[in-house]
């Protein structure tokens, strides 16, 4: 018999912030996880920002990309159109083309990931300094 943890809703509260209720866990597991699952990988955000400006085939995001592998790409991209973020459309021609873009969800999303962008990228020399400063103290 397997069992399930209740539900558990924690209030996030920020100034100047409308509050956010999340859920943890639950039957219908945790939208913030799932979510952070998918977007938190090596790879989905450059894919999405890299579909960001244009359709493109999956021999041209490979090279935008760079150091994706072919099996790493066509992963992530299948998880993407999985979550309805990235649309793929294949032409019956010779040699076969497939195209991806981002769906409107996908597109939906940017706005996010670039708040996130800028908040790594503004906070990434603190978080060096914390890494640096806790295994000075031994903890690594």
């Amino acid at each position: 018999m397997q069992s399930h943890a209740a539900p558990q809703d924690v209030l996030l509260k920020g100034p100047g912030h409308a509050d956010v209720t999340m859920t943890l866990t639950g039957e219908g597991g945790c939208p913030i996880r799932e979510v952070l699952d998918r977007i938190g990988d090596q790879w989905s955000l450059l894919v999405l920002a890299a579909l960001e400006p244009e359709t493109l085939r999956f021999n041209v995001l490979l090279r935008r990309i760079g150091d994706v592998s072919k099996q790493m790409l066509s992963r992530t991209l299948r998880r993407l159109e999985e979550d309805g973020l990235v649309a793929r459309a294949v032409y019956a021609e010779v040699p076969p083309r497939v195209e991806y873009s981002l769906t409107d969800l996908g597109r939906s999303f940017l706005e996010p990931m670039r708040g996130l962008i800028r908040w790594a990228d503004r906070h990434q020399p603190e978080v060096e300094a914390a890494r640096a400063a806790y295994r000075a103290r031994g903890q690594d």
